[in-house]
């Protein structure tokens, strides 16, 4: 596919999830700025279920108007149907990511540079995903008043976005795999994406054991996030570990879809 119709589809699925911001949650579109899809999101899968559908529900290209707090409601039902879950476990997981998400951080890394000649460190910056999260009890519904500072990430997006529809995660029973899905439309136009293994491990959330043994990274996380996504949102995902020496430093990922779709449900 030539470049201008790549450019053409994207920004026929942004045009597609803004004029179908009412549909059902799993047919709408999750639009992130390409800086906070690298970013570590520091969720549970039901926390991250519930950001990604209220993300959904965000009008990716409108501008906020100065002073402007963007609120998003979420439903249980809307939440059940999209993720195939029975309600009354849908009520519980919406209750327990609603009290737990206003204490979880998104964790930014702006590229090392040079100053001088000399490497400068990354700088790392935290911020919250919301402000304020109200569960509205015996109602089954969420309101989450987003983060400010979060908002240039996931609102007024021209370029330098990454998309994808949400029911191609609704099955996905890992937040890591959620996460790699993520990472891996960032170059979807390409069909292969590298990143060092720091990099890696910190948009993945990785645990500090997992970051410091590639073993581990491997077992607990690529291997179990590369099968469940081949499985149910049928990718072909071949991915190699690239050495410095004896130290893996990159890992490189080749993916497409599946002509015959997903493997399994």
């Amino acid at each position: 596919m030539t470049t201008k119709k790549l450019v053409q589809a994207v920004d026929h699925k942004a045009k597609g999830y803004i004029q179908g911001k009412d549909r059902p949650a799993g047919e709408r579109w999750v639009t992130m700025s390409n800086a906070l899809v690298r970013a570590g999101h520091g969720l549970t899968l039901s926390e991250k279920r519930l950001v990604m559908t209220a993300v959904s529900k965000l009008d990716s290209r409108q501008p906020l108007r100065p002073g402007e707090v963007r609120k998003t409601k979420v439903t249980a039902l809307e939440y059940a149907e999209t993720y195939g879950i029975d309600s009354t476990t849908a009520y519980e997981a919406l209750k327990s990511a609603a009290k737990s998400l206003y204490n979880r951080s998104i964790t930014m890394f702006e590229p090392a540079s040079q100053r001088y000649g000399k490497p400068v460190k990354p700088v790392r910056t935290d911020m919250r995903w919301v402000g304020r999260c109200q569960y509205h009890e015996g109602e089954g519904w969420v309101e989450l008043g987003w983060w400010p500072e979060l908002m240039p990430a996931l609102t007024d997006l021209k370029k330098q976005f990454t998309t994808y529809q949400l029911q191609q995660a609704s099955a996905l029973r890992s937040a890591y795999s959620w996460r790699l899905l993520e990472l891996l439309m960032h170059f979807e136009a390409s069909g292969w994406a590298e990143y060092t293994v720091e990099d890696f491990a910190a948009s993945m959330d990785a645990t500090e054991k997992q970051r410091a043994d590639f073993a581990k990274l491997r077992t607990k996380i690529i291997e179990p996030a590369v099968n469940e996504l081949s499985m149910k949102d049928g990718w072909i995902i071949e991915w190699i570990p690239i050495k410095a020496g004896r130290r893996v430093a990159k890992v490189r990922f080749t993916f497409r879809r599946n002509p015959q779709g997903c493997l399994a449900l």
